[in-house]
């Protein structure tokens, strides 16, 4: 497989996602990347997918995994065969018990999921929250063709104050590159402590930067030279994604949230992204929910709740299903 070719088609497909590129494969150590493209009647790719492989040594086996693939059209159950006949020969290659995959495909499209049913996998619609590898629930903010101007003047007005009060206050909002990765890190360290989340390396997050070659940015807030929060973007297949958020317990009252947001946001708009993804809102519907305020905070900048349908799973080899399956839990490798 030509990945230059492969990336390139990902990259540009209304179906891409940064999770589907070759890109993503560099960051998740530990697994071994597949890919998987497939051709239609002119020799051009119509559809691809990324597969992750996690192997279980001691068992023989290994788990397969597509994160939010496939990058094709799931209504063409032509093109969705084609891909699944290619990753079976990925399975058999490593002698696989399971795929799972979360495709960014709506839980309203019963026509994709119908395909992918049909092909044997077992759809978890069920699952919610934590329980997906992957969040169901994005915020998302169209912005095709739309000015900084149309898209400010749509935001609740407290947001849009509050913009302009880190503004007065002083605040500073700027991407940067690894420079800044001590200081993100600090601040992701006292905000795992605050809200009771594990952390990702530095090493993991070095990673991130490097492999997707500028297209993976920190974007640092600070006043007065103390950073005040971070946020990782990643901007691929015209889409912005705000992928990792960071922020100090002290000078909340200087909104460089609400600042931070809309430099990434303006950023996505000149880049010329048709969506800025402010990614998972667990439990969004649920007002009691410790998570809820998540959802509030992104919620005023006037975007829409995006459901996706879910994991679906295919398993290769029953018997040793259960077992693999406790030991990647009791290892935290999925």
């Amino acid at each position: 497989m030509d990945i230059k070719e492969y990336e390139e088609f990902c990259k540009n497909s209304k179906y891409g996602n940064f999770m589907q590129s070759a890109d993503w494969a560099k960051v998740k150590k530990g697994w071994i990347p597949e890919y998987v493209a497939v051709r239609d009647e002119n020799g051009k790719i119509n559809g691809c997918t990324l597969v992750l492989v996690k192997k279980i040594p001691i068992l023989n086996t290994a788990m397969l995994y597509a994160p939010r693939g496939f990058v094709c059209d799931t209504h063409d159950s032509k093109t969705v065969r084609k891909i699944f006949e290619q990753i079976k020969l990925i399975a058999e290659k490593y002698h696989a018990y399971t795929l799972k995959t979360d495709p960014l495909i709506d839980e309203t499209d019963f026509i994709s999921i119908k395909n992918l049913v049909d092909l044997g996998f077992v759809y978890h619609g069920e699952k919610q929250g934590y329980d997906n590898t992957q969040c169901r629930e994005n915020y998302v903010l169209d912005i095709k063709d739309k000015s900084c101007d149309e898209v400010f003047v749509n935001f609740k007005s407290k947001w849009r104050y509050n913009i302009r009060l880190a503004m007065r206050k002083g605040v500073e909002c700027k991407f940067c590159g690894e420079d800044e990765l001590d200081d993100f890190m600090e601040l992701m360290k006292e905000t795992g402590r605050r809200d009771g989340f594990e952390i990702r390396s530095e090493e993991y997050f070095r990673n991130f930067l490097q492999a997707f070659h500028g297209n993976a940015k920190l974007c640092i807030a600070k006043l007065d030279g103390k950073v005040l929060s971070g946020a990782l973007l990643v901007n691929y297949a015209n889409v912005a994604s705000y992928v990792y958020g960071c922020s100090s317990n002290e000078y909340r009252k200087y909104m460089p949230n609400y600042l931070m947001q809309w430099t990434m946001i303006k950023y996505a708009i000149e880049s010329g992204c048709h969506t800025y993804d402010f990614c998972g809102i667990p439990y969004w519907y649920d007002e009691t929910h410790k998570n809820y305020g998540v959802y509030r905070f992104k919620q005023g900048f006037n975007g829409k709740v995006k459901t996706y349908a879910g994991e679906f799973d295919y398993v290769f080899r029953n018997g040793v299903n259960h077992i693999a399956d406790l030991a990647l839990k009791l290892k935290k490798l999925v």
